[in-house]
């Protein structure tokens, strides 16, 4: 176990006139990263996608992270000079000394992390990584997973010693999918590093590109823990909202009236009901729950939040089918179009979407169910999910769920979609009038 603290002197760390970087995995948290750096240094992008690669190379990110002309200005055919060349041949990322892993750290279908695209980023590093060469890792882990699980791979790999041949930092990524506000250079980087020297080289580097400036952790398992408590925090307020909007549901008050008027106080925090997916707050704290009960403490407020948040799915299918029982609507067989596939408004990002636990819910009464989203991939959705997407909207439906806000709903005439006068409109966002919905979360 290594931390800034350890006496290990690196022998020559590389120089920042002299960096060139590696970014592994390209998806919402590498490509926005290596596309910075690239403004700075000689960057090459490395994913094993071919597909991926070949779409980049063209301008074109399916993640909408980086405009095609953003792209295009750092893309660059020589790798020896400041910008960015894309490959999926990992003998091009081997003259490169500093290594930064991007890669998704998912949940499996337990609610278990899921390691298996980190080590093998870590065998990819572990085979091209040279004396004297960083490895950086950004994706999100559990407290100690650096150094205890990745850095023992890299030194197998590579047959090199931690802290004496190569050396380690870690940075978590705080990329909100979809945000072009909160971006990766205007928000503070948290950066650490195997060793005192690393740690500052690491800031350093970091500092080239991050406008908001940088928070230096005094050693790498905090930057790691720092990730997880962030996201885990977030998915333990909303589950807090979540619990109070079924018990307002039951009492027949709005949630949403509460919400604003407890809002007016200065120390309250303003977090909403509703689904919880996505690449971090859905899945986050079940690595800390991990590296918890790994160590013999049960976290029950953490699980407690995570249970609530994945039965919301369930939940809002519940209220849909009580709402149509009461408008006296046969279920069986009934129409009903889900609004939204995404886990997140204006964003294509399916990962992790817990729209599918409605689906899945209302599936198990014999509901047809229709989903319409412009945002997400057809092909992917179709992939991951099974599930066909609609190109258009009819007016045949017997019951209406807005599972997510994307722009393009706030302005669709809802009545013009109802099958029947008493069609029922759930709003999970509370983003449509509210004379004009049966219901809202």
């Amino acid at each position: 176990m290594f931390d800034q603290t350890s006496h290990h002197v690196p022998s020559s760390l590389p120089q920042l006139h002299d960096v060139r970087i590696a970014v592994i995995g390209l998806g919402y948290v590498g490509l926005p990263l290596a596309a910075a750096f690239a403004t700075r240094f000689p960057v090459v992008g490395y994913d094993h996608s071919e597909n991926r690669i070949t779409d980049l190379k063209r301008g074109y990110d399916k993640t909408l992270e980086i405009s095609s002309e953003e792209l295009m200005s750092v893309i660059i055919g020589d790798r020896d000079q400041n910008g960015l060349f894309f490959s999926a041949d990992v003998s091009d990322i081997k003259d490169c000394n500093i290594y930064i892993v991007a890669v998704p750290t998912p949940t499996d279908v337990h609610n278990r992390p899921d390691l298996d695209l980190i080590k093998k980023a870590s065998a990819t590093v572990g085979s091209v990584i040279s004396r004297s060469d960083i490895v950086i890792y950004e994706s999100t882990v559990y407290p100690g997973l650096t150094e205890e699980i990745c850095i023992p791979i890299v030194e197998k790999a590579s047959g090199l010693t931690f802290n004496a041949d190569f050396y380690a930092g870690y940075s978590p990524e705080r990329i909100n999918p979809g945000d072009k506000v909160h971006t990766l250079t205007n928000i503070i980087k948290v950066t650490s590093g195997s060793t005192p020297e690393v740690a500052d080289l690491v800031d350093d580097l970091y500092k080239t590109i991050i406008t908001a400036g940088t928070h230096k952790a005094p050693s790498i398992k905090v930057a790691e823990a720092c990730k997880v408590i962030e996201n885990s925090q977030r998915d333990i307020n909303i589950a807090f909202v979540n619990e109070i909007a079924k018990i307002f549901n039951i009492l027949n008050i709005d949630t949403q009236a509460v919400l604003e008027a407890a809002g007016t106080k200065w120390n309250f925090l303003n977090f909403k009901p509703g689904l919880v997916g996505g690449h971090c707050t859905g899945v986050d704290p079940y690595y800390l729950a991990q590296k918890a009960q790994e160590v013999g403490y049960h976290p029950e407020i953490i699980l407690a939040g995570r249970r609530i948040n994945d039965g919301m799915g369930t939940y809002v299918a519940q209220e849909v089918v009580k709402l149509m029982i009461k408008n006296n609507i046969s279920v069986k067989h009934a129409n009903v179009l889900i609004l939204g596939f995404t886990f997140k408004e204006n964003c294509p990002d399916v990962r992790n979407t817990r729209v599918i636990d409605i689906i899945c819910s209302l599936k198990e009464y014999d509901i047809d169910c229709q989903v319409y989203d412009p945002w997400a991939n057809k092909i992917e959705v179709k992939f991951e999910y099974g599930i066909e997407l609609l190109n258009d909207l009819n007016s045949n439906y017997d019951a209406i769920v807005l599972a997510v806000a994307h722009d393009e709903f706030l302005q669709l005439e809802y009545s013009a979609l109802k099958k029947r006068t008493d069609t029922v409109i759930y709003d999970i966002k509370s983003v449509i009038p509210e004379d004009k919905v049966s219901s809202r979360l």
